[in-house]
């Protein structure tokens, strides 16, 4: 499943590209008819994330909810912007935190520029008439011969402008929404700290973890307590932490629920900028391109059960917590 910060860079891939541009929907697919006809020759005007949740806003005051689930993705053709000095579209984004509402406040922290490492989306250059595959990870296609390209399996929908065309396949949720549905949507997710970046965010996701006898290893995956976190980082977080998973929230000192939060928003920041969830730090220059190439020299303890730790050689554990598979390294995390 897409973690949050796939779910931003998709997101900015829409602000660069479709903000500003009179869209035509559709759904070859034909399940989003209906919603992909109330879209259909309406200006996009906006594009937020938060968490693993995206809106695109259009219009009239009207949105596009997705949720990309375990199976989604969006496929990009045509003549890709991918300037690494562009943020934002309109130079905005959402808040949440008691400063503002989701749909009406500018936030200038949640401006994050992109860098042009080995696997940013900046390497694949631009414009020209390419593919790439935007999910969990990100995959750069062959160039496209004609424009646009026919739709290739089931495309729920599909928005499209003079020079570029998004097809969205395999979501979880794809529905149109007004004004006051998404706000009720986003007010039920925990802060994502390129959006909630003050101390307000810190104290409410603080309080929500230390409320609870919930093991923070659940809690760390509640998207009503934090947004964005999913089974990678959740794993790597904990183990950075030195952190029990079983450990009810409310048994873990203040103080390390406040370094959780500090060190999601660095993690997250990171996956943004790189695109890869790279959760080793200190790394020299070899190290790390090896890491942005290879998930098995990026990350601690993720995907490398019965393999020793990389710190103390005990044998990395693996399993299953709230359906979702969960490593450890019992001697560092105990």
């Amino acid at each position: 499943m897409p973690e949050g910060h796939s779910v931003h860079r998709i997101t900015r891939q829409f602000e660069r590209n479709f903000v500003g541009h009179v869209v035509r929907a559709s759904s070859p697919q034909g399940r989003f008819a209906v919603g992909a006809a109330e879209l259909d020759g309406r200006r996009m005007v906006d594009a937020r994330a938060v968490g693993k949740q995206m809106f695109l806003g259009f219009e009239g005051d009207v949105w596009l909810r997705v949720h990309l689930g375990m199976y989604g993705a969006w496929d990009f053709a045509g003549e890709i912007l991918m300037d690494a000095t562009i943020a934002s579209a309109n130079g905005r984004m959402g808040q949440t935190n008691q400063r503002g509402t989701f749909l009406d406040g500018p936030n200038p922290d949640a401006v994050v520029f992109d860098s042009a490492g080995e696997n940013s989306l900046t390497s694949i250059g631009a414009p020209r008439r390419a593919r790439l595959r935007m999910s969990e990870s990100e995959k750069p296609g062959a160039d496209v011969e004609s424009f646009p390209p026919e739709p290739v399996g089931a495309v729920r929908v599909r928005l499209l402008t003079e020079t570029i065309v998004a097809d969205l396949r395999g979501p979880t949720a794809c529905e149109v929404l007004n004004p006051a549905q998404v706000e009720a949507i986003v007010a039920k997710l925990g802060p994502d700290p390129l959006l909630d970046g003050g101390i307000e965010a810190e104290v409410r996701f603080t309080t929500a973890i230390r409320k609870k006898a919930t093991p923070i290893g659940l809690l760390l995956m509640d998207q009503n307590v934090v947004a964005g976190i999913g089974n990678v980082y959740r794993a790597e977080l904990l183990f950075r932490a030195r952190q029990n998973p079983h450990t009810p929230g409310r048994d873990v000192p203040e103080e390390h629920v406040r370094h959780l939060w500090h060190d999601w928003t660095k993690l997250l920041r990171i996956g943004v900028e790189t695109g890869q969830m790279m959760t080793m730090d200190d790394l020299d220059e070899e190290a790390y391109r090896a890491a942005l190439a290879n998930r098995d020299d990026r990350h601690w303890v993720y995907k490398r059960e019965g393999l020793p730790c990389r710190v103390c050689g005990t044998n990395v554990v693996l399993e299953e917590m709230g359906a979702r598979k969960l490593y450890w390294c019992p001697y560092c995390q105990a």
